[in-house]
């Protein structure tokens, strides 16, 4: 088996690009239309990372929440804080399970928590 590809709702193609793309970083992996200006479902990752974004309805449900584990969650707050993206500025909080999460939301209210483990 393999590990699973999350399905998440998106409502604003545009917007939708600018947060995964151009602000967290993933990559275009593939889009795909049933035809001209029908809903866009596309691929995109970050290393092992792979997600789906869809603007079908049915396929998703908005406020879905992932914890995706990164190797410096420090580091990638410091990276993104740095490109000063108009609609997030995220923090890292230490977790009393042992972990250091940063949470953000995207454009379409599904939150993505970067994690990781903290040497407690």
């Amino acid at each position: 088996m393999k590990p699973p590809v999350p399905i998440l709702r998106s409502f604003d193609e545009t917007a939708t690009r600018a947060f995964y793309l151009d602000f967290l970083g993933f990559e275009l992996v593939f889009e795909h239309r049933f035809e001209p200006d029908t809903p866009l479902y596309m691929g995109v990752k970050k290393g092992d990372c792979a997600l789906h974004l869809s603007e079908h309805f049915g396929d998703a449900t908005p406020g879905t929440t992932l914890r995706i584990e990164v190797a410096d969650v420090h580091g990638f707050a410091k990276d993104l804080n740095a490109k000063n993206y108009r609609n997030a500025r995220p923090g890292v909080q230490r977790q009393p399970w042992g972990w250091d999460d940063m949470s953000i939301n995207d454009p379409s209210g599904n939150k993505l928590i970067f994690c990781t483990p903290n040497d407690l």
